[in-house]
């Protein structure tokens, strides 16, 4: 399944549907009511569907199964981020493609080798965008505007201290992201990159969650970030160094994980500020977000 997070318009609260076979929207909650279904969860909310795992599956599937025609076509609808504000700080990986770790090393004197652990850090809830929203340049915090295509995995069933071998229980499913970020930001404070990670709107995220069992390999996907365009990343998710197993794993020693909890699983090479002469966004610029099989993110950069 592909569930989304919509409204009806801009000024209408957000409510959670599924994608129907004709490609539109159908609303959870009026397609459980005509079924005479009981939803186990809150049919407003995301993350409430994530918590509600199976059962909430379950549920949705017999509250859709008679529903002849979608509810509302794509053009009808705002799409928001499939979860809009998360409840924690979304949890990222760097340096998690070779390619990408031996591009940056230039600037990156102090780290010559890839680490024997993922390097973890984080975006605030507010750099969470919408999949075809404007993504704000901040033209008075940074210039250096760059773009980062990533497979983002949605946790299920929480944890702490799960292994790899159980590790991929507690992904409900995945959806896109841009890891945009702010290059000098990211390196003005000691290298700790949250800063320059974490402007407000510098998360596109979407357009959907596609439940992980419709995923038939998440370790072999394709994904691509084009610029007005023009290709700057192409790669496959099987070239991860850190294996989605290993993330969940060493993540969540002695830290709860929790559903609803969004992970970025790191971006190849191809980003602007390796290439030779560095290349930044601008406002006017179209930055497009693709993942095999998982959906495509179109966002402008404005001032």
């Amino acid at each position: 399944m592909k569930l989304v997070t919509f409204s009806e318009s801009a000024k209408q609260p957000t409510k959670t549907g599924v994608i129907g076979a004709d490609g539109g929207v159908i609303d959870i909650a009026r397609a459980a009511k005509a079924a005479r279904v009981a939803l186990p969860f809150d049919a407003n909310c995301m993350i409430s569907l994530v918590a509600s795992g199976t059962k909430g599956l379950a549920a949705i599937k017999n509250a859709v199964a008679k529903v002849k025609a979608s509810h509302f076509t794509l053009a009808k609808v705002k799409l928001h981020a499939p979860i809009p504000r998360p409840r924690k700080n979304v949890f990222c990986v760097g340096w998690n493609y070779l390619d990408h770790f031996n591009e940056g090393a230039k600037a990156r004197p102090h780290v010559q080798e890839m680490p024997t652990h993922p390097a973890f850090f984080s975006k605030q809830p507010l750099t969470v965008n919408t999949p075809f929203g404007n993504v704000p340049a901040h033209g008075n915090v940074t210039e250096k505007l760059d773009w980062e295509v990533e497979l983002a995995l949605i946790i299920g069933k929480g944890g702490t201290n799960i292994t790899e071998a159980n590790a991929m229980k507690h992904v409900f499913g995945y959806t896109v992201a841009n890891d945009v970020s702010a290059r000098e930001v990211q390196r003005h404070h000691g290298q700790q990159w949250f800063r320059g990670k974490s402007l407000d709107g510098h998360l596109p995220m979407g357009p959907w969650i596609v439940t992980a069992g419709d995923v038939k390999d998440p370790n072999n996907l394709n994904l691509q970030c084009r610029v007005n365009g023009v290709v700057k990343q192409d790669s496959n998710t099987k070239h991860l160094y850190f294996k989605l197993p290993r993330i969940i794993a060493e993540l969540s020693a002695g830290i709860t994980l929790e559903a609803g909890d969004i992970i970025l699983t790191g971006t190849p090479s191809g980003v602007g500020h390796a290439r030779t002469p560095p290349e930044f966004m601008h406002p006017g610029d179209i930055m497009e977000t693709e993942v095999e099989g998982i959906g495509l993110l179109r966002n402008k950069i404005v001032a």
